[in-house]
């Protein structure tokens, strides 16, 4: 069996990849001019770190690697701006968000590079059609069984992510009704999902992949669209269920909220079988309802996930503390729970004018630093029938407080 090389990084460090839209001015549709972006930076000394994606409407800004995300975001403000002002050179403009509100998928074309033209070859539409735009968060460890146990051990908070980064409410002109619709594209390829739980070190994982590369499955690690997995050749672990924030200062919070996260993982247990049962129910409830989904695990049963994230919060703060990314998290929380997030401040943009471009426009507006916030009450539409995420009885965050996690012995799940 051949052996994969892992690369150790030092524990706790983090880097992040951002996928932006870029937008025709005039119209707020996506535009095809990513070589036009990259030429315009070519001689900056952060060329090397913007990028191609698979369509031509598609940039990706990769950040460098670091130990503290407050200068993560000082470094992702600085190539924010340099990839407005290139924009504005180019007449262009760029946002983010997990979808563009209204593109059509047969309108992309594939980007020039034989990866991406490849890809393109083996899944035909759905090339064109994940023109989709998220964050991946890397987050460093020191070996290849450190990457295993951190991947499973991350795999219970793939809703939480979700529902904090949620961006993608509109796709191809239609309200989805999802608060990421994002995730939906990447549901049609063969190796989405998850590590299989019954891969719990590095040997493992080789053993898992040569099966796959043996049995013709896969050619490379790449060909694994994980929700989480490890990344060798970095020496990380790569979260890849954000969809991109409108902004770089969400993005950065989302971040730390991973940094913290991983360190409190670290010496925790394993998931058990009972986490893996609830995997993909509670990743559905996270895409369609967002902050208002359920959330199953074998500690508190049934829960609303914005219950269970608040828990969460409450458990990483002091640890936040300790780490220096306390002010970082404490934004994203109070920005979620009194705003809403992402899809719900884009739905606002929308309910006020009904047209669908000032979705768009918004974002954009967003990107440059116009940040969102808490807006005007706009007045009620039409009432309309409410799907609720269910109908049975949910616990209350009053019903989980006396448990406090003390009952698991100080464990997040």
């Amino acid at each position: 069996m051949q052996t994969i090389a892992f690369t150790a990084s030092a524990p706790n460090t983090l880097g992040i990849e951002l996928e932006l839209q870029i937008v025709d001015p005039q119209n707020f549709d996506l535009t095809g001019a990513a070589e036009e972006l990259l030429a315009q930076i070519a001689n900056h000394p952060c060329a090397d770190r913007v990028k191609p994606e698979i369509t031509r409407s598609m940039i990706e800004l990769n950040s460098s690697v670091h130990t503290d995300p407050t200068r993560l975001l000082v470094e992702m403000r600085g190539m924010r701006d340099l990839l407005v002002e290139a924009a504005d050179a180019v007449g262009v403009r760029v946002a983010g968000g997990g979808t563009h509100a209204f593109m059509r998928w047969h309108d992309r074309t594939i980007f020039d590079s034989p990866r991406f033209q490849y890809l393109s070859e083996m899944y035909g539409y759905l090339a064109r059609q994940f023109t989709v735009f998220g964050q991946h968060i890397h987050l460093g460890v020191s070996s290849g069984d450190a990457a295993i146990a951190l991947t499973q051990k991350l795999s219970a908070y793939v809703p939480h992510f979700i529902a904090l980064a949620a961006s993608s409410p509109y796709f191809e002109g239609v309200d989805t009704q999802f608060a990421c619709s994002r995730l939906n594209a990447l549901n049609a390829f063969p190796m989405c999902g998850h590590l299989p739980p019954e891969v719990v070190d590095w040997h493992g994982f080789e053993s898992y992949f040569a099966q796959l590369q043996t049995s013709g499955l896969i050619e490379s690690i790449k060909d694994l669209y994980w929700d989480v997995r490890p990344k060798p050749e970095f020496g990380t672990v790569e979260i890849r269920v954000c969809d991109t924030p409108l902004t770089v200062e969400k993005a950065c919070q989302l971040a730390a909220f991973a940094q913290t996260l991983g360190v409190a993982l670290a010496n925790e247990p394993m998931p058990g079988v009972q986490a893996w049962m609830a995997y993909r129910t509670n990743r559905f409830q996270a895409t369609r309802f967002g902050l208002h989904g359920n959330y199953v695990d074998p500690a508190h049963g049934r829960v609303r996930l914005s219950d269970h994230l608040k828990l969460t919060f409450d458990k990483l703060q002091p640890l936040a503390r300790e780490l220096g990314t306390a002010d970082l998290l404490e934004a994203l929380q109070e920005e979620t729970f009194r705003n809403g997030g992402d899809s719900k401040w884009l739905r606002s943009r929308f309910n006020r004018s009904q047209e669908i471009a000032e979705v768009v426009e918004a974002a954009v507006g967003a990107w440059r630093g116009e940040a969102p916030g808490a807006e005007p009450r706009v007045p009620e539409l039409p009432a309309r029938r409410r799907v609720r995420a269910s109908s049975e009885p949910i616990l209350s965050l009053d019903a989980l407080k006396p448990l406090d996690f003390k009952r698991l012995g100080g464990r997040l799940h």
